[in-house]
């Protein structure tokens, strides 16, 4: 499926020397071409927007964006919910800057794989690291690993069509489910559990995952959450979605909202509002549970952390909140559910040698966004930067993302303007003879016209190639 290497660095290097060898001409005046050259690892969010920003910055430079799949935008493309369109449409603004005249992609590449950190170092003035997260905290607890545990993040990406999950093939055959976390994922999890099926055929979710909702037997959904409402961290959206569910009736536990009203006044606007909309819920329930007929039930439980997994059912210890921190009592709760979903957190993994990574934060050691040249120094690696989740861990939304990687595109862009980065020297390769199985931008195009139109077969946006080696066939590769 991958080139060899010797092939690869021809393919990407065949385009730096395109732009070194060309001239451009306006008015019959020969304009020396872009000198700098800027390499990305990771078409996602980050990437993008750091791409973004350093092309309006720097008007004499190339940035290559490498991707390990063949199609570019990451959890863009992967981790937003079918159901939320709307935020997808940052695709317009990444399309943008792809169609720069000094912007590249390459898909199907593998850093650490098909080429290392040091021979992209070689090959350009300066490496942005956004790879991203795609593993999973785990919970550490008796059972974890049984079947019918799986993590959120995984099943987020087997309805979203991310290659490698499609087979991932969730139990629905219970009558409960409990996510644990609360996060926006663990909501977005949810709402796709309790969501009508004729409602997500008209979004791109993958057909497989929609034949297997449809025959869900699915009816509760636990959400749990060690601390309590005032520390929930899914945002007041998200629950507004979830309370406005056609057939779904969102149940609290009153016990869990003891002293709540009394923190109020010194909330953060934020926070106050999203708590306020709780208490609303809260109160509306008891007047409309003797007639609420929805035949699903969305349940989000506080105070609750996971101690252990049994058969069909989850053991809770009840918890009790100081200053912020959940700590456990000796009281035990038992939750049923067929199926448990994991939504703990994502971490980064290390992919490269040469990168220096801290393993327990799940994230690469960086002063604002330069990468260290070790764990107990402040000294930076020169030329080496980090963006998004990589560098911050698995926090935010993609506005965070977004001021996040333009935060960081700015000091590579100010390193290179004041000379702190070395851009004197020739960054090219030999020219490639082939282009083998690298995947250039008219490529992804290919790809993303055959999914337009399988999807307008099944009146709705897009039905996504799931498996690599057919993404590359309509790809022409």
């Amino acid at each position: 499926m991958f080139l060899p290497k010797k092939v690869l660095l021809s393919t990407i290097t065949k385009q730096c020397c395109l732009h070194t060898n060309k001239k451009e001409f306006s008015a019959g005046v020969a304009v020396n071409s872009p000198t700098k050259r800027i390499c990305i690892v990771g078409a996602g969010p980050a990437g993008f927007y750091a791409a973004q920003y350093i092309l309006k910055t720097l008007s004499d430079c190339v940035v290559d964006v490498i991707e390990k799949l063949p199609v570019p935008f990451g959890l863009v493309r992967f981790g937003v919910a079918p159901d939320h369109p709307e935020v997808k449409n940052v695709i317009n603004t990444f399309n943008k800057t792809a169609e720069h005249k000094n912007f590249n992609f390459f898909g199907n590449v593998t850093l650490g794989k098909d080429i290392s950190l040091q021979e992209l170092r070689e090959r350009y003035h300066a490496v942005l690291l956004t790879y991203g997260a795609d593993q999973d905290r785990e919970l550490n607890i008796p059972n974890e690993n049984q079947p019918n545990v799986l993590s959120a993040r995984k099943f987020v990406a087997w309805y979203n069509g991310l290659p490698g999950e499609q087979h991932l093939n969730p139990n629905l055959s219970g009558r409960s489910v409990a996510i644990l976390g609360q996060g926006n994922v663990a909501v977005d999890a949810a709402r796709m559990l309790l969501s009508s099926v004729d409602a997500l055929r008209k979004t791109d979710t993958t057909e497989y995952a929609l034949e297997a909702l449809s025959r869900s037997k699915v009816e509760q959904v636990y959400l749990v959450g060690r601390r309590g409402p005032l520390q929930a961290a899914f945002t007041i959206k998200e629950l507004r979605e979830m309370l406005k569910l056609p057939n779904v009736q969102t149940i609290w536990k009153p016990d869990d909202f003891t002293d709540v009203p009394a923190h109020l006044p010194n909330l953060p606007r934020p926070r106050k509002r999203l708590t306020e909309l709780m208490l609303k819920s809260l109160s509306e329930q008891s007047s409309s549970s003797s007639s609420n007929r929805a035949q699903r039930r969305f349940l989000p439980i506080f105070l609750r952390a996971p101690k252990a997994i049994g058969e069909n059912e989850i053991k809770l210890t009840v918890t009790q909140l100081q200053n912020d921190t959940a700590i456990p009592t000796d009281k035990i709760d038992h939750l049923p559910a067929e199926l448990i979903l994991r939504s703990i957190g994502y971490k980064s993994t290390c992919v490269d040698g040469g990168i220096c990574f801290d393993d327990r934060g799940g994230r690469v050691f960086n002063e604002n966004g330069r990468v260290l040249k070790d764990a107990t120094s402040k000294s930076v690696d020169k030329g080496l930067y980090v963006a998004g989740w990589l560098g911050t861990g698995p926090t935010g939304v993609i506005l965070t993302t977004m001021n996040g990687a333009f935060g960081v595109a700015k000091t590579l862009c100010d390193d290179i303007i004041s000379n702190e980065v070395d851009t004197s020297s020739t960054k090219a390769g030999s020219e490639a003879k082939q282009y083998g199985r690298v995947v250039t931008w008219s490529h992804w195009q290919r790809i993303n016209q055959a999914e337009i139109k399988a999807g307008e077969r099944l009146g709705k946006p897009r039905e996504k190639i799931v498996d690599v080696d057919e993404m590359l066939k309509v790809a022409g590769l």
